[in-house]
């Protein structure tokens, strides 16, 4: 049985009543109502306001109006860079009760939540510095010669921000940050069963006095989503989450012609070649490959093991896995906690079975961890395991590797290159030259050679069925930015 830290926390959201909506928390006018659930403990600890199209109607068109006042977009991008200065130490400030919720709404472990805040305020940071990428002067003499044109970079206007269970923080503020600096105002919906971390985020922006319907928070089901996503007065999408929502978020913007990016899902591959060092390999295995329980997108669920080293590969993989602790989240030790929610459980069991089923064998865990209570999935190792099998082939987010056997290095690239999928990928080799050039073959948006990790300042994004555009970097600000072409005569002196 669970150890039971949580009566004595002190968190100041637990059943909430209001939205944020032009500066301030207001009643929603929904009378519906989700609740938070503990997916360590199966209890319900907190619920909060299914928004109803009013309350969509009322966040949308507080940021129209904030955008259309020029309050924060007639602001210069390093003004604006010193009020995500000022959010990023509020941010810091609140970091204790932000892992702490964030852990009760989907069972990260605080060794994962425990960095949250500092992380977000990392991005906040990142984007600050760029405001005088967005002051910089820019005309460009015409080719032909006669006249000049002075290129202007404005913001795209109200930007509709969707977020998911896994990262309920940081996938929201890799959005929020860049469309704040770039002038955008924003209506944010957090994913259904994490609507309350996100409030720390809204209360920093307050706190940093940013003005009012700037940041604007709706929380609710798909049908919330729904609602934002095809609202009138809204600009542009930003969503991460599954492949098969995104296919109807795109669907709905690609007729109204609205401007979309889409953070999807991912199958992405570990190719270990031959001279990799498997101690090395095994130090970032879990990080790299089982994060979060394996609920991240782009990590490496696939290891290529070439034949000659595939035993040993397994044993490393699976005796790694099997040394790491599965447990109360809210102990510092643990690496694994539970799968976020009970939909998402029975789905990774699921699998499980199937996986059993086609052939594969379960070197380590295989099914359901008895802790008495919580959503506890044993972490498995799945060895004898095909190209062809679901397993290999599907998206499973959870706490699952599949180890799979190869003969030559081609044939290692096109495993990897066969899913639809084209988030992420590693490359293993003790010949960070050679790792690289295999690297460059991988048909996806990023991959490491040796581990894997993002970079704030370097775009991360997915190819193919893993989405549209980027996010990060000085592309990932561009992605609120519009371009105005204002053609002149130079004037002579």
């Amino acid at each position: 049985m669970l150890a039971d830290p949580r009566s004595d926390l002190q968190l100041p959201w637990t059943h909430v009543d209001d939205l944020f909506i032009d500066g301030a928390w207001v009643p929603a006018s929904s009378a519906a109502r989700t609740d938070v659930v503990d997916p360590a403990t199966e209890e319900v600890w907190g619920s909060v306001p299914d928004a109803n199209a009013v309350d969509v109607a009322q966040a949308v068109s507080a940021a129209r109006r904030a955008f259309d006042s020029g309050v924060w977009s007639g602001l210069t991008p390093s003004q604006r860079a010193d009020y995500l200065l000022r959010v990023a130490d509020e941010v810091e400030k609140r970091s204790a009760q932000l892992s702490a919720t964030n852990t009760r709404e989907n069972g990260s472990p605080v060794l994962e939540t425990a960095g949250a805040a500092a992380n977000a305020a990392g991005i906040f940071r990142y984007f600050a510095s760029l405001a005088s990428h967005l002051e910089a002067e820019d005309i460009r003499p015409a080719p032909s010669g006669g006249h000049e044109t002075v290129v202007e970079r404005d913001p795209i206007g109200v930007c509709a921000l969707i977020a998911p269970w896994n990262f309920p923080i940081n996938l929201v503020v890799i959005k929020l940050a860049p469309a704040l600096l770039a002038g955008c105002t924003v209506v944010i919906k957090p994913a259904t069963p994490t609507p309350l971390s996100i409030r720390f985020i809204v209360e920093a922006v307050a706190a940093a006095g940013v003005p009012g319907g700037v940041v604007n928070l709706i929380t609710g089901d798909a049908a919330a989503g729904e609602a934002l996503v095809g609202a009138l007065g809204v600009d542009k999408v930003a969503f991460t989450g599954s492949t098969p929502v995104g296919r109807r978020i795109a669907a709905v913007c690609g007729e109204l012609l609205r401007p979309v990016t889409l953070e999807l899902g991912g199958k992405s591959s570990a190719i270990v070649l031959e001279d990799a060092d498997l101690d090395a390999m095994a130090a970032v295995l879990i990080r790299s490959c089982l994060r979060n329980a394996g609920q991240t997108c782009y990590i490496s669920t696939r290891i290529l093991a070439p034949t000659s080293r595939y035993d040993e590969v397994v044993a490393m993989v699976a005796e790694t896995v099997a040394a790491s602790p599965v447990g109360d989240p809210f102990d510092p030790a643990t690496v694994f906690g539970p799968v976020a929610n009970k939909q998402q459980y029975e789905k990774v069991l699921r699998y499980l079975h199937s996986a059993a089923d086609e052939g594969a064998r379960a070197v380590t865990g295989g099914g359901p961890a008895d802790l008495g209570r919580g959503y506890f999935v044993t972490p498995t190792v799945l060895a004898d395991v095909s190209p062809a099998m679901t397993v290999a082939r599907e998206e499973i987010f959870g706490p699952v590797i599949t180890v799979i056997p190869y003969e030559t290095v081609e044939e290692a690239v096109g495993i990897a290159n066969s899913t639809g999928f084209g988030l992420g990928g590693i490359v293993f080799s003790a010949d960070a030259d050679r790792a690289f050039q295999v690297a460059e073959r991988i048909d996806s948006g990023s991959v490491g050679i040796n581990f894997f990790a993002s970079n704030h300042s370097a775009p991360f994004g997915g190819r193919h069925d893993s989405g549209l555009g980027v996010e990060y970097g000085l592309e990932g600000l561009h992605a609120y930015i519009t371009y105005k072409s204002i053609h002149r005569r130079p004037a002579h002196g």
